[in-house]
């Protein structure tokens, strides 16, 4: 079955208030002909209501970085996904290497908080990877499928027909380094037929993204895969003009 392809941009730590004003309109802007491609763009958590201002009436999606398993609570500092599906939030990132390695989350925080996102209404986006050592120990399947199954065995297979995959090789991350699109697509597929093991039709329709330097340079090839539905894209994503040729790859 032919699956609509999703660009989302995941700005991290990035922005001020002028740079989302001025990179949202480029980007909506520059990809307003796009019709046959879903976009979405993750800001920080302190400029979801600038962003939902401005993207308010365009074909693009906001999503968020992340969110707290709990609906509320003594949790300082953290915000909830019913608070972020007040703002028209879309997608929540969970499980970012970055969350899983900076902040020690864990197999079962990630799971609670997919489950917490599709409670609220909105879509994870599970992000799976790999490190440089565990790629060179030829265990990548192992790993990447065990993070799957720690969100399968908690909410089951179902549940991923509404939500996204993103497979983001940890040692190719912000390091410019890019997983050829054959390596991607190998591990694209172990994804897809895994979940096939669990239930077939839902493997067939979840769109798994590819999230490691996803760039202008290697969009085409990346995107030309059979099991690559898009880009979880990083760096490439600040920039309105590599925005939208990436997105034009996926249309």
């Amino acid at each position: 079955m032919m699956r609509r392809k999703l660009v989302a941009g995941n700005w991290k730590m990035h922005g001020s208030r002028h740079f989302v004003e001025e990179t949202l309109r480029a980007i909506v802007a520059e990809t307003e002909m796009l019709e046959s491609v879903d976009l979405a763009v993750c800001p920080t958590l302190v400029h979801l209501p600038l962003a939902e201002s401005l993207l308010k009436g365009t074909r693009i999606s906001l999503g968020a970085q992340n969110v707290h398993d709990q609906a509320e609570g003594a949790y300082t500092g953290e915000v909830s996904a019913p608070m972020l599906a007040e703002y028209a939030v879309t997608f929540v990132i969970v499980g970012h290497s970055e969350r899983r390695q900076l902040f020690s989350e864990s197999d079962k925080t990630v799971a609670d908080k997919f489950m917490a996102v599709q409670a609220a209404g909105m879509k994870p986006v599970l992000c799976l990877g790999e490190s440089l050592q565990q790629r060179e120990q030829g265990v990548t399947s192992e790993v990447v499928l065990a993070q799957l199954d720690a969100v399968i065995d908690q909410v089951g297979a179902s549940a991923f027909d509404h939500a996204v995959v993103a497979y983001e090789p940890i040692w190719a991350i912000g390091t410019g380094r890019t997983a050829t699109p054959e390596q991607a697509q190998e591990v694209h597929a172990a994804i897809r037929q895994h979940l096939a093991g669990r239930d077939r039709e839902v493997a067939e329709r979840c769109r798994i993204l590819y999230g490691g330097s996803v760039n202008p340079a290697n969009a085409d090839e990346l995107f030309a895969q059979p099991d690559i539905d898009g880009g979880l894209v990083g760096g490439a994503s600040l920039k309105a003009a590599d925005f939208a040729s990436i997105s034009q790859s996926a249309s």
